[in-house]
């Protein structure tokens, strides 16, 4: 039987208990964060992630570090936030592959749709392709008569079997009724290297990926894929008005945190991001990279995700497109 004293302590101790377990959820964030790129050091996605994780690093007061972890397809880093802690500390930088590849690869080391929670988009920009400054190609018509006349002599080259730089090969031939050889890479260094060295023909890029290569004049700019034109690149036609009525590719980014992330911890990353993506710095260097940021709520990335997904479904069906290129 407690005494009327123990009984004031243990009164005292549950109520501060209960006082404490809020401000210890509050705390969020008290050790650094991770944002997790499935692509090589240097490329579009990588370079978009360390500009966000500058900005939220002084939003959320913790260092935001980026870890790239290359390979399969984006299927190895994303993989390692799908099995990371729900906790809000690991973060994905999700790009177009992660909607294609539930529909190419049937034995993922996770389920898409149930693994991840939807935190916010970052942005959306156009896939732009491109040829060496030394290329004979000065025009999407130029390139279709060539591969109608030599099928399987030209080449494009990807980020990796799945990501929107494949696609939009593979739709390209598609409409185009070429055949063009595809030629995937564990990122776009790699890949873009090999077009300035005119190893491969053409690749069909990320913009963040190429405009400086594109500006500094060692690629040329044939065309970009959205419906309509890029302010980032003016002058240059989309592949639509260029030969091939009906085509369009949008390139995006997005953060997805490990399914189970409580909510609270979501929106308070997604407050950040939002803040973060409205500093005029920020801005002006995705603008910069033919990006527009457009955060939104994490249900919206949800549901454009989904439509992604049916979308290139359909299309990786039609074309026979498996994990074995």
């Amino acid at each position: 039987m407690l005494t009327r004293g123990a009984t004031v302590v243990a009164a005292a101790a549950l109520a501060f208990g209960v006082l404490a377990a809020p401000q210890a959820r509050a705390a969020f964030p008290d050790r650094p964060l991770r944002i997790v790129v499935p692509f090589t050091p240097g490329g579009g996605t990588d370079l978009i992630a360390r500009q966000l994780a500058k900005g939220l690093t002084q939003e959320l007061g913790q260092t935001v570090v980026v870890e790239n972890r290359p390979g399969g397809s984006t299927i190895i880093g994303t993989e390692n936030v799908a099995k990371s802690p729900a906790d809000g500390y690991t973060l994905l930088m999700s790009t177009f592959a992660h909607a294609v590849n539930p529909a190419i690869h049937k034995k993922l080391p996770y389920d898409t749709e149930r693994a991840f929670a939807p935190v916010a988009m970052i942005g959306k920009s156009p896939n732009v392709l491109v040829v060496s400054s030394n290329s004979r190609f000065k025009s999407v018509q130029d390139i279709l008569a060539y591969a109608r006349a030599n099928p399987g002599k030209l080449t494009f080259g990807s980020y990796g079997n799945g990501t929107s730089a494949h696609l939009a090969g593979e739709l390209f031939k598609s409409l185009g009724k070429v055949d063009i050889l595809h030629v995937p890479y564990k990122g776009s260094g790699p890949g873009i290297n090999d077009l300035i060295g005119g190893q491969i023909d053409m690749i069909f890029s990320t913009s963040a990926s190429v405009s400086g290569h594109v500006k500094s004049g060692q690629l040329r700019a044939l065309a970009v894929t959205t419906k309509e034109r890029s302010p980032a690149y003016p002058g240059v036609p989309t592949v639509a008005e260029s030969g091939e009525a009906g085509y369009f590719v949008d390139s995006w980014y997005g953060l997805f945190a490990p399914q189970g992330t409580p909510a609270a911890v979501i929106d308070q990353l997604n407050a950040a991001i939002k803040k973060a993506s409205g500093d005029p710095d920020f801005r002006a260097a995705l603008e910069l990279e033919g990006l527009t940021a457009s955060v939104g709520t994490p249900a919206a990335l949800g549901e454009y995700v989904k439509q992604e997904e049916a979308r290139w479904s359909r299309i990786v069906r039609e074309a026979g497109i498996t994990d074995n290129p």
